[in-house]
């Protein structure tokens, strides 16, 4: 039997029942279509929460005052001995250290006139919009303590300075930061959020006037950004060594941001396979769909099959005849679970724009390829049973 005759057999048998046919394939587009799009979102989701870490750079390192953490963004943190300025300049002569930032977060009242907004407050110190790669869209980042003692600057983030002075420039300009005043010398470019974190809903000041602020002795936290001249093991080992010998006991915790970013990455990545696998749960539908159909055919068509092995045909020609049926229902199946995915990704984007969704090629691909192989699996059964009718016997059930 020539291939062309196979496929014209192939096609009449599927046309002649279009009803049954278009139900089958559009199980398997269900399947497709879900498996691809919860995969879409998924590395939307990875793509969006690295990059919203990653945009402070990855080579950097925290160090946290005490070994635990008594509460969530911002808390006290819990500390035989809290981390000073003097630590942090002592940290800043280690080799290969570029920037370091001691940091103090709380939050208050901005105050500008009339006006007032309760806003998150950072403490930095002067090297912070380097070292985690802020721009500013008006004026200057705090500048260095002159004489031990920081100047009473202040700088703000983009929407704080929208809700104080709305399109004025607020540079040169006093306000009241819970209830200290400092002038205003710039203003942050925007940020958006992380994590619901208002990155643009902040005022930053000098990390000594924080200390007075909120009356602590101490900072939560020193970031310090290296060069690729070290690695992170190495310069963390350094840091343990030399705040180890300050304390007189290892009161403190690192976390390196490329471990963190790595850690993140592989979580993510697990949840990714997750939506894809509760997507793939969908697919049960088409295969059950294509092995009733292929089961129910057979039997329909044994005395066809029986003409066919009575004119020569043979027992592997009938099991490829009815496998490409098979495969053929699913791979239409397959395209038009890709159509439906996109019909339903230009949905979610018109609907949710700031949803993230990431379609890479390479799923489409493994779709397409997912639904032949479910054609395969489901029709194979069916298949060698049609290869393994005698064909006496299949011509006698006429």
């Amino acid at each position: 039997m020539r291939w062309r005759d196979g496929f014209t057999l192939t096609r009449s048998a599927l046309t002649s029942r279009p009803l049954r046919s278009g139900l089958t394939l559009l199980g398997v587009a269900i399947g497709i279509a879900a498996v691809a799009l919860l995969t879409a979102i998924g590395e939307g989701l990875r793509g969006y929460a690295m990059e919203g870490f990653s945009q402070f750079g990855t080579r950097i390192i925290a160090v946290h005052p005490g070994k635990t953490q008594t509460g969530g963004l911002g808390s006290l943190l819990s500390s035989v001995r809290p981390l000073t300025l003097a630590d942090a300049d002592a940290l800043r002569r280690l080799p290969n250290v570029e920037q370091v930032v001691p940091v103090i977060q709380g939050s208050g009242d901005i105050q500008f006139g009339a006006r007032s907004r309760r806003s998150d407050i950072f403490g930095s110190g002067h090297q912070l919009a380097e070292a985690w790669r802020f721009k500013l869209a008006l004026g200057q980042y705090l500048p260095q303590a002159r004489d031990g003692r920081s100047p009473p600057y202040a700088v703000l983030g983009a929407r704080l300075r929208r809700e104080l002075f709305g399109t004025g420039n607020p540079v040169g300009e006093l306000i009241r930061v819970g209830g200290t005043r400092f002038r205003v010398i710039g203003v942050m470019a925007e940020k958006g959020q992380l994590l619901g974190f208002d990155l643009d809903d902040i005022a930053y000041i000098p990390v000594d006037w924080a200390q007075s602020l909120f009356n602590r002795e101490g900072v939560m936290e020193i970031n310090l950004v290296f060069n690729g001249g070290t690695t992170s093991a190495r310069l963390s080992e350094k840091i343990r060594r030399l705040l180890s010998e300050r304390h007189g006991a290892e009161d403190f915790r690192l976390t390196a941001q490329d471990d963190m970013l790595g850690s993140l990455d592989r979580v993510l990545g697990t949840l990714s396979l997750a939506l894809a696998a509760l997507g793939s749960i969908s697919l049960l539908v088409g295969a059950v769909g294509i092995l009733t159909i292929m089961t129910t055919t057979v039997g329909e068509r044994t005395a066809e099959i029986g003409l066919l092995r009575a004119i020569g045909a043979t027992p592997r020609q009938v099991l490829s005849l009815f496998l490409a049926e098979a495969v053929l229902l699913s791979l239409a199946g397959g395209v038009l679970g890709l159509l439906l995915m996109a019909l339903l990704l230009g949905l979610l984007r018109l609907g949710l724009p700031d949803l993230p969704l990431s379609l890479q090629p390479l799923f489409l691909l493994l779709a397409l390829l997912l639904s032949v192989g479910i054609g395969v699996v489901a029709g194979l059964a069916p298949a060698r049973q049609a290869a393994r009718l005698h064909p006496v016997e299949a011509l006698r059930s006429e």
